[in-house]
């Protein structure tokens, strides 16, 4: 049974420039369930970089909602383009579980030859350390520190509006109306 208040954070990075901008945005927000935010976290990370697990540890570990949160959402498993965060060292630093939604399955061999080809082989090992893509129900994820049922059960209680957990669907509205001046697009 997963509390109807469990705190989880979900995390997202705005829009950017891959040709102007040397950084974006990230931020995570923090919530019990799918009905009340607690905060909002934020960072920096490098496009198309090698920061973002760092980044990210370092976000979450040094909150003061920490000691609470039961489990990382990630909205994709790379931020400010190819910034591919490593989710086994994210859920080992953070001693958190992970949970990478992602809205229509990925094509994992067109992603490996964009990353051959933009010379970011070194890359291909983190998607492949992230696990099997699975469905449930409209959304494809990758788990980490987690299985399928707890992954399940606490889904059901943090999407409230949508297929996407609602701290991933605000941590996106959040960063791209940061970036841009106005919420844009869809988790």
């Amino acid at each position: 049974m997963v509390k109807k208040e469990i705190r989880v954070v979900g995390i997202d990075d705005s829009p950017f420039d891959k040709f102007k901008d040397k950084e974006a945005l990230v931020v995570g927000v923090v919530m019990r369930g799918g009905s009340w935010i607690d905060g909002i976290l934020s960072t920096k990370v490098a496009v198309d970089g090698d920061d973002s697990t760092k980044k990210i540890i370092e976000m979450i570990n040094k909150c003061k909602f920490k000691p609470q949160l039961q489990c990382i959402f990630l909205d994709g498993i790379a931020v400010a383009g190819f910034n591919v965060v490593d989710v086994r060292e994210l859920s080992k630093k953070t001693k958190l579980p992970v949970v990478i939604i992602i809205r229509r399955m990925p094509d994992i061999d067109n992603i490996k030859r964009t990353l051959i080809k933009i010379n970011k082989k070194n890359k291909i090992k983190l998607i492949k350390k992230a696990g099997n893509v699975v469905q449930i129900n409209n959304i494809f994820v990758q788990l980490t520190g987690i299985d399928l049922e707890q992954a399940k059960k606490i889904l059901k209680v943090v999407c409230t509006r949508s297929l996407i957990p609602e701290p991933l669907r605000l941590a996106h509205l959040i960063a791209s109306g940061v970036a841009l001046g106005v919420s844009k697009g869809r988790a």
